[in-house]
């Protein structure tokens, strides 16, 4: 055998190790045989013994147990134990054959290599059991191990069926040998089966194992396919392929989604976090390690500690969120890490394969060309493997952002729930609820770079060592120019910053005024104002437009940064190169590698900016976090609960504040047993303090409180959920019906319920906003009756609710008779009418109980509560049978008399008060239902009760009561037609200059590149220093070329948005004030707006930035295909197969993620709001007792949310590994073509390979930029649809001009068989009018609701057009002009009074064409001159929105002064029915009297008494004319319907 030369590994085996000749310095490569044996077995087996820790983790973190035997895992577990015998009998042969007296030697190998083998498949074999026991599915490292172990063991097969055929040929020549191959064929076989058998296993692998028996939580047919996926399945996230299958067959709902993986659930993760924030606080106390805090809030297994403590507890510190967010998610995070470091070093792996490939085609022709494909495949292998382990690291860091997001909200949940008063002061419900919105969020946006604050030094530091192999110290010329290009982007960045700012002012400005005209529009069109509005909308819009403008500028600096910095570097750096040394040559290693590496360097530079100020803003997130969950809780010990007292609710001698100075002092109350207690005293005397001291939200500072029971609480502003009015009431019991319909007829509540459109399964808005405040307190209050408690603390529930409704309360709920009756109550009262019927009053005066008894005691004392009666009855706000019973009562007692003529003084009151209100307390009663409709209301119980048919109900009374059309959401794609909008808006010259620009910007790339490969080719630049200066020119010509080219098209793009985007909004908001009124009824308000504000918003900001992007990376993929083909044309072959799967996998994602992003954003809100909900009503959650139930509701919120957003992560990364697979396939063909094509030319072959690998990051950006494009352009669909509106008549017309300045002359009005509806299918309101007014005559238009009567001055203005008939003013047909034409020549003071922001004058004059005296003039004869005279700022008096700052007596006034500057022949006075107090009224009809004397003047009454002079009066009755003569004429015919409407007016 060899000599001892040998190295150990040769001995081991007895063979060769390692034999550089026979394995690289050949055509035919091979390994040596004790290579094979050792090394590419010992690998896999190394790898799994080191990885084999993961498998145990898994198998402790596992939440399943107990998988059943299955085909698969038999079929495992046998073949398994086949590799066990098979490596048993190898080592049991080898001793025989070779063992002993065999001549054969027996080596170390023959031994080792059984024994190693053996032990790594028993480990692989135990594990069987094991996973099937703790229910893993699948693992990685076993799929890895066996993937390995087959693809490593194909050499082998190669050489044993070479040296089975060499066997053969000695068997077959002949010759008689004596040799004894026994051993070689046993060796041959068993090697053949155990490698069937690791297939066998590797094919097994590829699959999971079968569903656990036991799992810790209920698994859904929903459950998330992930679960029980294998390995393989989920790092190409195939699973994931069915979600994406179905959102692109059809939009996808909410009940396609999975359910939440478990692991990631407020359950699993709440209980780890707590853990480790408990550990945290505990730390941070000094000398307390004994006495844990005892604010301990239950709920299921997790508790909070109170950070506070206990006072006198010595603090260390804050308790921060960082340690225990480190503990509770720093493992996975850490795995993710190991990923991101394993990537980065691939990353730099590939510009080192990209200068073999290159030094391969150089040497072409000395270099075996097995060697290329080696190369090629090698760097399609790097490739693939770092997306794969991208993938993995992205979705590792997504979970731990989404877990640290659940956790933290989670923990301010709770936290909220318990914060004592004072910390409650110091931040609103906004702030406290942005915690969650905003800074918890951020947490999640960030998770994903943290690892780059290492990892972008590592790139640097690895790519400046790898550039300073390439090209000595002039890399560092490069560098500099990148480090001077940050702070550059940093002043940028700021400027934008204020411009931005700037423009979102704007927007403010003018979304507000928008706001202002759509709710005024109608006063507008009366007025023909609009063209006045409309000008002040866009002055402010063009100089929003001047801003986006400064901005698109500036943006461009950036994005030419971005672009050309890497040219610039690149250029900088390679001039500092050749010209330091002349011995310095360029050739394509160098040039190509440089190139690759300066790319790389790129994202780690551009990123590091972002990343910093990224940490700066988690850091203050951080700060409010740790200062809200470290501030004060209330103390749970305030209120004690001692059955042994004897009265269930007392408190003694009590001292209590809200946090700053006393309130209350010296209390002391005792309420016994079912007894009614009350506390009375004047606004501001601590009544409610009181009782929020019972409920121990007050900090106590002396005495004790004790109560006994369970506890009901109406406070006084009611709080109501934003849920069905039956939740609301029972607030998380069990629905018992017979109860509920006696607590909702004692509460008042069932006339409310019947009105509303779904009975008590109507949901009511945030803060009860479709609510009177009386039905919130009726509400708040019928909770607290239905929770059946023992004890209640009512604070003043009846101030909210008509004297008679409190009344009826007080009797069936309150009083002595009511349901309460065997109750404990408190109850806070203002009104004097009930305390009669308590067992005790308590009144406080000055945060101090100034005297306690029953109301003859304390009536008799003359003291504090006298004063408050005297005080109450003489505010004059009670009804007189109340007076009479105070009245009785009160001379009961005997001598009080002062008392007894002050209650006398309010009866007479009373009295003359309740004639004006008769009408109103009749309907009143009937809505009590009065005497006899108790029958009736037992009937309607039952009614209530058959649910099916109160869903029935809903959905007609929904049909019948619906006005607002319903909003059609977009789904699916969208139409060409918007494109083409858009681009037509924008202009096709410009459309066409940004895509030749960027088209010009190409080509100089791709020539400057080509250029340098030139350059690198050339052989005499070595010698001629000329040459080189020419090339060095050339190639910063072409930088230049880039840099102009690249500025344009951005500035194009950014400008011809622009000039879109004004278009289009000068046309929409256009064709909004052009649209008929019947436009503005059945679109919300909101709605059109959202056009208005956010959809512009999208088309000014977003839009451009995505299209430019668009179009960079578009170009850039042309590019590569150019570029590869330039150099191997038969690339153009795959191309299409790749573009097919490209093309698939961006349009099934896009109709996935689109829908997904939408699911998410509307499952986002009601976690906010359920949290801003239970922030305002803490106190009553607290005082029921239920905070584990919204704890559970806002776990419940959050975990559905990430039932949504799960999804969306996903799709992402399955569409990345998708992409990135499609490019490292193009990477694959460019280098393998280039090495098998015969090119020649290693400079194109370095170009065409470091643009291919580029490809996979150009490709991966597309697709997200072109399903954004699609998303945002539904802006431009959504406003093309409002500019497509059917318009009103034209504004102006030619015919218009030759009417006489003052026409109408005369002012005659003439209807002749008038017809108008509202609409398009609806009936007909006025049917065939017909009368005639003589110029200058005074109408009086009277009629019941409905009749018509507004109408009618609607069709005089054209607001409604007509159905038939005709209108004539001085004989003209006014349906012949244009409408501004009409409308600025008839004169109208509307009903109510409509006012705009701005200065008084332009509410008054908006096309400023009179001048100063004209209006003073106008408002001394309106009776506000002295008012504005009192201004400071006189007629520049700024309005506040909707003319707030004016009463509306005033409002009144200025619509007339409005009136009297038009001044012309027709006047219109649509009567406020009930704005003004009579004085207003009184001086308006002074000042129409005389100022429009020569006028015709139309009144549409609501009082008879104003038109009784009017010359004639019209009568209409469902749109028809019942009479039509002088006032006089009508009241002498008592049959006449004028004379019936007098007489109820008590004018006759």
């Amino acid at each position: 055998m060899a000599t001892d030369t040998s190295s150990p590994m040769d001995r081991f085996c007895g063979s060769t190790f390692w034999n550089a000749t026979e394995t690289w310095w050949t055509k035919d490569p091979d390994f040596t045989p004790c290579f094979e044996q050792t090394a590419l077995v010992w690998t896999p087996c190394a790898f799994y013994w080191v990885f084999v820790i993961f498998d145990f983790y898994y198998l402790k973190a596992s939440l399943d147990r107990n998988i059943p035997w299955n085909k698969l895992n038999v079929s495992k577990a046998l073949v398994n134990l086949g590799l066990l015998v098979i490596t048993a009998l190898d080592l049991i042969m080898a001793l025989i054959k070779k063992g002993g007296d065999s001549e054969l030697p027996l080596y170390d190998l023959d031994i080792w290599g059984p024994i190693i083998k053996f032990a790594t498949f028993l480990l692989l074999f135990i594990f069987i059991p094991l996973n099937r026991k703790y229910g893993v599915q699948t693992t990685g490292c076993q799929f890895i191990f066996w993937f390995l172990l087959t693809v490593l063991s194909i050499p082998r097969c190669r050489t044993e069926v070479r040296l089975d055929s060499e066997r053969q040929k000695i068997l077959d020549s002949q010759q008689p040998s004596d040799q004894d191959f026994s051993w070689e064929e046993y060796q041959f076989v068993s090697f053949f089966i155990f490698f069937t058998f690791t297939s066998i296993m590797l094919i097994l692998n590829c699959f999971a194992d079968g569903l656990p028996r036991q799992t810790k939580y209920q698994r859904g047919e929903n459950e998330i396919p992930e679960l029980s996926a294998s390995f393989l399945s989920r790092i190409t996230y195939m699973w994931f392929d069915k979600m994406a299958l179905k959102g692109y067959r059809n939009p996808l709902e909410e009940k396609d989604l999975w359910d939440l993986r478990p692991q990631d659930s407020c359950s699993e993760v709440m209980p780890i976090f707590a853990h480790h924030w408990n550990q945290n606080v505990r730390k941070n106390y000094r000398n307390k390690a004994r006495v844990e805090p005892k604010a301990q809030f239950s709920n299921g297994n997790v508790t909070f500690e109170n950070p506070h403590g206990e006072k006198n507890g010595r603090k260390k510190g804050m308790a921060s969120i960082m340690p225990p967010i480190y503990k509770s998610f720093g493992g996975v995070f850490l795995f993710g890490a190991l990923m991101k470091l394993f990537t980065d070093v691939l990353t730099f792996a590939q510009p080192q394969v990209l200068s073999l490939i290159i030094s391969f085609v150089e040497a072409q022709e000395a270099e075996p060309e097995w060697k290329g494909i080696l190369y090629a495949v090698l760097l399609f292998v790097l490739a693939a493997a770092q997306t794969f382990i991208l993938g993995q690291y992205f979705h590792r860091m997504f979970i731990v952002g989404l877990r640290i997001r659940t956790a933290l909200i989670n923990a301010i949940y709770r936290k909220a729930l318990r914060i004592s008063n004072s910390t409650k002061k110091e931040s609103t419900v906004g702030e406290i609820v942005n915690l969650m919105a905003v800074d918890a969020q951020r947490f999640m946006e960030l998770t994903t770079y943290l690892n780059m604050i290492w990892s972008a030094p590592l790139q640097i530091a690895l790519a400046l060592y790898f550039l300073w192999q390439q090209l000595g110290p002039s890399v560092l010329a490069g560098l500099a120019v990148m480090i001077i290009l940050i702070p550059v982007n940093g002043v940028i960045a700021s400027r934008i910053k204020t411009y931005q700012i700037r423009q979102m002012k704007y927007k403010d400005e003018r979304v507000k005024l928008m706001n202002e005209v759509l709710s005024g529009i109608k006063v507008l069109k009366l007025y023909a104002w609009e063209p006045s509005f409309e000008k002040q909308v866009l002055d402010i819009r063009d100089k929003e437009i001047a801003t986006l403008r400064s901005t698109a500028y500036l943006n461009a600096g950036t994005s030419f940064l971005w672009s050309c910095a890497p040219f610039l570097v690149s250029l900088v750096t390679f001039a500092t190169y050749v010209l330091i040394d002349e011995n310095n040559v360029l050739d394509a290693t160098k040039t190509f590698v440089s190139l690759s590496l300066f790319n790389i360097l790129r994202f780690p530079l551009t990123m590091l900016p972002m990343l910093i100020t990224n940490l700066v803003q988690t850091q203050v997130s951080v700060n409010r976090i740790n200062k809200f969950l470290n501030s004060e809780e209330l103390d749970p010990n305030s209120v004690l609960h001692d059955s042994s007292k004897p009265h269930p609710m007392s408190i003694e001698n009590g001292e209590f504040s809200w946090g700053d100075e006393i309130t209350l002092r010296n209390i002391n109350i005792e309420v016994k047993k079912n007894s009614l207690v009350a506390l009375v005293g004047t606004v501001g005397s601590g009544k409610s303090s009181v009782v929020q001291a019972f409920l121990g939200e007050m900090e106590k500072l002396a005495g004790v409180v004790n109560t006994v029971g369970k506890l009901a609480y109406v406070p006084q502003q009611a709080w109501i959920q934003n849920a069905t009015v039956r939740d609301n009431i029972l607030f998380g019991q069990t629905y018992d019906r017979k109860r509920y319909n006696k607590v909702i007829d004692a509460c008042a509540l069932r006339a409310d319920i019947d009105i509303l459109s779904a009975g008590d399964l109507t949901e009511i808005g945030e803060k009860g906003i479709n609510l009177s405040g009386g039905q919130k307190q009726r509400i708040s209050l019928a909770r607290a009756v239905y929770s059946d408690a023992d004890l209640y603390l009512l604070d003043d529930p009846l101030s909210a609710v008509d004297s008679h409704v409190g009344k009826h309360i007080f009797e069936e709920v309150i009083g002595p008779k009511g349901i309460l009756a065997r109750k404990s109550r408190v109850l806070v009262t203002h009104g004097v009418t009930f305390l009669p019927q308590v067992d005790s009053i308590y009144v406080m005066k000055m945060g101090e109980i100034s005297e306690s008894g029953t109301f003859d005691q304390l009536v008799k004392n003359k003291g504090a509560f006298a004063d408050f009666i005297i005080q109450h009855l003489q505010d004059g706000n009670e009804e007189e049978e109340e007076l009479n019973q105070i009245k009785r009562q009160i001379s009961s007692t005997g001598d009080v008399p002062e008392l007894l003529g002050t209650v006398e003084k309010a009866i007479k009151l009373a009295r003359t008060e309740s004639l004006s209100d008769s009408i109103s307390v009749t309907s009143a009663d009937s809505l009590m239902g009065g005497g006899g409709s108790l029958r009736r209301r037992t009937k309607r119980q039952d009614s209530h009760d058959s649910v099916a048919s109160a869903a029935s109900l809903k959905k007609k009374q929904e049909v019948q009561g619906k006005l607002i059309e319903t909003e059609k959401s977009q789904t699916g794609g969208v139409e060409f037609a918007v494109y083409k909008h858009y681009i037509k808006s924008v202009g096709i010259f410009l459309s066409v200059a940004t895509l030749v620009l960027n088209f010009v910007f190409q080509a100089f790339q791709i020539g400057s590149n080509l250029w340098l490969t030139q350059w690198a080719n050339d052989q005499n630049v070595a010698n001629d220093t000329g040459l080189r200066d020419m090339y060095l020119g050339v190639y910063g010509a072409f930088g230049f070329g880039q840099v102009c080219s690249y500025i344009g098209s951005v500035v194009i793009v950014y400008l011809g948005a622009l000039i879109g985007t004004r278009k289009i909004f000068i046309q929409l908001f256009g064709h909004i004030l052009h649209a008929p009124q019947a436009f503005f009824d059945l679109k919300p308000r909101a709605r059109i707006l959202d056009r208005l504000a956010n959809d512009i918003y999208k088309l000014d900001v977003v839009l451009p930035e995505l299209i430019r992007v668009f179009n960079s990376q578009i170009f850039r993929v042309l590019a590569t295909i150019v570029v590869i083909s330039l150099s191997t044309p038969i690339f153009l072959a795959v191309i299409v197969p790749i573009a097919f799967l490209y093309y698939f996998a961006q349009r099934f994602y896009v109709a996935t993620s689109r829908q997904l992003m939408r699911l998410e954003s509307v499952s986002r809100s009601p976690i906010y709001s359920h949290f801003s909900e239970t922030v305002t009503g803490a106190s009553t959650i607290r005082a029921y007792n239920v905070g584990d139930r919204f704890i559970e509701e806002s776990d419940a919120k959050v975990d559905k949310n990430q039932v949504c957003k799960y999804p969306s992560v996903i799709a992402n990364r399955w569409l990345a590994i998708r992409l990135e697979m499609v490019g490292n396939l193009i990477i694959l063909f460019a280098s393998l073509f280039a090495v098998l094509g015969g090119q020649t030319n290693p400079g194109l072959v370095g170009l065409s390979v470091s643009y291919a690998l580029q490809v996979t990051q150009t490709l991966n950006w597309l697709v997200r930029m072109s399903s954004d494009i699609e998303t945002n352009i539904v802006s431009v669909e959504r406003i093309k649809e409002y500019g497509e509106t059917k318009q009103e008549a034209p504004w102006e017309l030619e015919q218009d001009k030759n009417k006489p300045k003052n026409w109408p002359q005369e002012g005659r009005v003439e209807f002749q068989n008038f017809q108008v509806r509202y609409r398009e299918g609806l009936d007909l309101v006025l049917r065939g009018v017909s009368f005639n007014i003589k110029g200058g005559e005074k109408v009086g238009i009277v009629g019941r609701t409905g009749a018509g009567k507004s109408s009618l001055t609607l069709a005089l203005f054209r607001i409604i057009e007509a159905a038939g008939g005709r209108i004539s003013i001085d004989g003209v047909d006014i349906a012949s002009m244009g409408l501004h034409m009409l409308r600025s020549r008839l004169t109208i003071i509307p009903q109510d009074p409509v006012l705009f922001s701005g200065s008084l004058r332009i509410n008054l004059d908006p096309f400023e064409i009179k001048t100063d005296d004209e209006i003073w003039k106008a408002l001394e004869l309106s009776h506000l001159k002295s008012f504005v005279k009192s201004l400071a700022a006189g007629l520049n008096h700024e309005i506040a929105e909707g003319g707030e700052n004016l009463s509306v007596g005033q409002r009144q006034l200025v619509c007339l002064a409005r009136a009297l500057l038009r001044k012309t022949k027709v006047l219109v006075l649509d009567e406020a029915t009930a704005a003004v107090d009579l004085e207003t009224d009184d001086l308006i009809q002074k000042t129409i009297r005389t100022e429009f004397k020569e006028c015709t003047v139309l009144t549409i009454a609501h009082r008879l008494n104003t038109i009784l002079d009017s010359d004639k009066v019209i009568v209409l009755d469902k749109g028809q004319i019942t009479e039509f003569a002088s006032p006089t004429e009508l009241l002498d015919n008592p049959k006449s319907a004028f004379y019936s409407m007098a007489k109820d007016a008590n004018l006759v």
